[in-house]
């Protein structure tokens, strides 16, 4: 028997009693601030309740050890925990425990396993958002606070298996990374060229709805799929429909111009399959007669991506243009340096790949473990009245 089930079995046999979240915490907003006044050093992260900050300020308004929910936007629902001290933006809701019955890690840790509930209860067709009262309809387990002890203590030391794990997997891609870059990173011999200079044809793709996308049909790419599944380049498209109209072919360039991240905007990758494709909309197709390799490893060099981040942020999204994109300077030696760069950074590439492979795997089969374990301590019978 663990320990938890000797506490179990010692101070709640009959089970436990629930209550709503408000009676348990009050939920905040925060204040705006607008992207406009944020320093790119500021001392604080300014966050709007989502993974990332979306700037860095020289004050904070909310101490370090504090759970947020992401009040608005994609990620409305989201729960996070902060440990250092930050600025809570008008996007993201604070949680202050206001009673003793609770601690506040054991708090964060039910909200947490209740995330998909808040991020399901989101309204609204434009900008979605979710209300403070979903929030407070949560109900809570109580156990005696030894037990809830111990349950922090088994989630916390998940929690730090994973994150060892993902740091050396993202140590292993900033290694690729600095070699990928010093590669493409050439003496004066290589002249830098605008994206415009080398381009035979660019225009935007057309939208293609969640009820456009069918088991079969016409390959398609949305240009979500170009963030989450496409890398460097791709042969397959894993969606298909019967509407696209904007098509796509062998060598094409494909640039996705909506984004939640500065960071990320712009994010490319090279088709090097032989079937026609379609784009869907907030994609830019960008055709050319270079090494569709080459360009594709080219821009996703830090310097290219320093140029992508150039993007304009409207109503908390990021979106670039066919004219941006155009202005964007890569290094273009000649096709056959292009080719043999490009055989280099395969190999490469596929030996970071095999590195790493492992741990994509290990990191998703920890967080499934994680979550069902996390539910599993997380549940209990419920006390009679």
């Amino acid at each position: 028997m663990s320990r938890l089930d000797e506490l179990i079995e010692e101070l709640c046999p009959d089970g436990v009693k629930y209550q709503n979240l408000d009676h348990i915490c009050v939920v905040e907003n925060g204040t705006q601030l607008n992207k406009d006044n944020m320093l790119e050093d500021g001392l604080y992260p300014v966050m709007n309740g989502g993974v990332y900050p979306s700037g860095y300020w020289n004050e904070y308004n909310t101490e370090g050890n504090s759970i947020t929910i992401s009040q608005g936007g994609a990620s409305a629902g989201y729960v996070n925990f902060i440990t250092s001290r930050f600025w809570s933006g008008a996007h993201c809701y604070t949680v202050k425990q206001i009673t003793d019955k609770v601690l506040y890690k054991y708090l964060y840790y039910f909200i947490k396993n209740n995330q998909n509930t808040l991020m399901n209860s989101k309204y609204g067709a434009g900008i979605p958002g979710l209300n403070k009262a979903s929030i407070y309809a949560l109900r809570i387990p109580l156990p005696p606070l030894p037990i809830q002890q111990e349950i922090v203590r088994i989630l916390d030391n998940f929690t730090e298996l994973t994150t060892e794990l993902t740091t050396e997997l993202t140590a292993r891609k900033k290694q690729y990374e600095y070699y990928r870059d010093s590669l493409l990173t050439f003496d004066n011999n290589v002249p830098m060229v605008k994206l415009s200079e080398i381009v035979t044809d660019i225009y935007r793709g057309s939208g293609l709805n969640r009820d456009d996308i069918v088991d079969d049909g016409n390959p398609c790419v949305r240009y979500g799929e170009i963030y989450t599944t496409y890398n460097i380049y791709f042969d397959k498209c894993v969606s298909h429909t019967y509407k696209g109209i904007k098509k796509f072919e062998y060598g094409d360039i494909l640039f996705a111009i909506t984004g939640e991240t500065v960071e990320d905007i712009a994010k490319s990758c090279a088709y090097i399959g032989h079937e026609t494709c379609f784009a869907g909309g907030d994609i830019v197709v960008m055709k050319h007669k270079q090494n569709p390799k080459y360009i594709s490893y080219a821009l996703s060099t830090s310097n290219a991506q320093a140029q992508k981040s150039k993007g304009k942020v409207k109503s908390k999204v990021v979106h670039s243009s066919i004219p941006s994109i155009k202005e964007i300077q890569i290094p273009l030696p000649s096709l056959d340096a292009q080719t043999y760069i490009v055989s280099i950074l395969d190999r490469f590439y596929e030996i970071i790949n095999d590195l790493t492979s492992g741990l994509p795997a290990e990191i998703e089969a920890r967080r499934k473990q994680y979550e069902y374990y996390r539910d599993r301590l997380l549940s209990f019978p419920e006390a009679p009245s």
